[in-house]
């Protein structure tokens, strides 16, 4: 019934490899490549609407966001998912308390906001395991009521891209210079996805310094970068939750 499961024939083995750091007991180094995942899978979201030219009815970052859980969904084994869930849960909220405020002029939804969709959205993948999840990050039952509708909504959108990109030859190109736990994570997510999607073209994506934590994708040259300045940001939330 819902298209994005076509897609689990092509990652239940390939899935094996990359939910391993899920188990170690570090909860700080798990808080900070969940996160990392989660940002990628936006950019990546980005990337794909551009290149496959996709038509957006609404925010695009929204649109990012809706692909970042879907692909948590798609690509972990169940107990591993749950980590990374409510770990990039954790990492909206943390963002929305370092916050002076609200930007409501911001591309983004509001982190509060944020939170709760990814809640919603991932609880929606399947009520009948993650009800726990869900209430131990505070959803509301009046919100809980629609979750599962929005999954579907959004598995139906998004699953015939998904199956159509395990049929295209592009590929991510790891071009980074960089020598870090940062650039090592991300090294070893674009070997996994490489053996998972395809992309209409090669999409280079690096792990450099920005000045800044931050990550986006290019439009000018169709690129992926990841900041270096990220883990340390990271680690600093997780410090203060």
């Amino acid at each position: 019934m819902k298209v994005i499961m076509t897609v689990a024939a092509l990652v239940s083995q390939a899935a094996l490899a990359t939910v391993v750091w899920a188990q170690t007991d570090n909860a700080e180094d798990r808080f900070v490549e969940s996160n990392l995942n989660s940002v990628f899978y936006h950019e990546l979201g980005h990337a794909v609407i551009d290149l496959m030219q996709l038509p957006i009815f609404g925010q695009e970052e929204d649109a990012a966001d809706v692909l970042s859980v879907l692909m948590i969904h798609e690509l972990f084994e169940e107990d591993a998912a749950q980590i990374v869930a409510y770990d990039a849960a954790f990492g909206f909220q943390a963002e929305a308390e370092a916050r002076d405020g609200t930007y409501f002029w911001d591309v983004h939804g509001p982190d509060e906001q944020r939170y709760y969709n990814l809640v919603c959205l991932f609880y929606g993948g399947s009520v009948d395991t993650r009800e726990e999840l869900a209430d131990e990050l505070g959803l509301p039952e009046e919100r809980k009521d629609s979750c599962e509708d929005e999954f579907q909504l959004a598995s139906d959108s998004w699953g015939p891209v998904l199956e159509d990109m395990s049929k295209l030859k592009g590929r991510l190109l790891f071009k980074s210079k960089e020598k870090n736990s940062v650039s090592e994570m991300i090294a070893r997510e674009v070997e996994f996805l490489n053996k998972t999607y395809g992309f209409p073209q090669d999409i280079e994506v690096n792990v450099e310094a920005c000045g800044e934590a931050n990550a986006f994708y290019d439009l000018n040259v169709q690129s992926i970068t990841i900041c270096s300045e990220f883990e340390s940001h990271l680690r600093a939330q997780f410090s203060k939750l």
